[in-house]
């Protein structure tokens, strides 16, 4: 039995996330991947831009390895929430092609690093901001996978369409009806909960 690398394990689960969250954009307009689906204005290319800020930061600044892209929307004087968004002139490729390039300077950082290797989190309190990089891989694999499960929730909101990854629904293979009728079921045992 092979002993598996755990750098190169965190890496592959990493990697997986970002597959993952930007599939949920594939076959969808303009608008739909700027679609704000909840109150607080959650959108998938949204998420994209987020993810990919957080990365750069991550495995860029806490390693003295920055990425060397722009990122206005995080200037102290930028607006709230505005990595959150793509405004009208930032098109969807330009978003992706930014997460690309963010995680190509992110593979080269863990690939020059050992998991030991240790960094320091400008925005984190000094007492807590000296980290390694596998506490890094862990936070940015935790970080990706949260967006891509909120990524999950507004694909099914906008279209309906469901699943961990591309060939991959990791879901029983029932059909609409079967939904349907399992969510009023759960509904009815939520109201019958709420009434005890």
């Amino acid at each position: 039995m092979a002993i598996s690398d755990p750098k190169a394990d965190l890496h592959k689960y990493l990697q997986q996330a970002r597959d993952d969250l930007l599939w949920k954009l594939d076959g969808l307009s303009e608008y739909n991947v700027r679609r704000p689906m909840v109150a607080t204005g959650t959108n998938l290319l949204g998420l994209v831009k987020h993810v990919a800020s957080v990365e750069a930061g991550y495995f860029g600044e806490t390693f003295g390895r920055p990425s060397g892209e722009a990122l206005p929307w995080l200037d102290p004087d930028a607006e709230p929430n505005a990595d959150m968004w793509a405004t009208a002139e930032q098109s969807r490729e330009e978003i992706i092609g930014l997460y690309r390039r963010v995680w190509k300077n992110s593979d080269a950082t863990i690939e020059a690093l050992a998991l030991n290797d240790t960094g320091h989190v400008p925005w984190w309190p000094p007492e807590h901001n000296e980290v390694t990089l596998n506490r890094i891989l862990v936070h940015m694999i935790a970080e990706t996978n949260r967006h891509a499960g909120h990524a999950d929730i507004l694909r099914e909101l906008i279209d309906g369409e469901v699943g961990w990854r591309a060939g991959d629904g990791n879901l029983p293979e029932v059909d609409k009806k079967w939904w349907q009728s399992y969510r009023i079921r759960l509904e009815e045992v939520a109201r019958q909960a709420g009434q005890g």
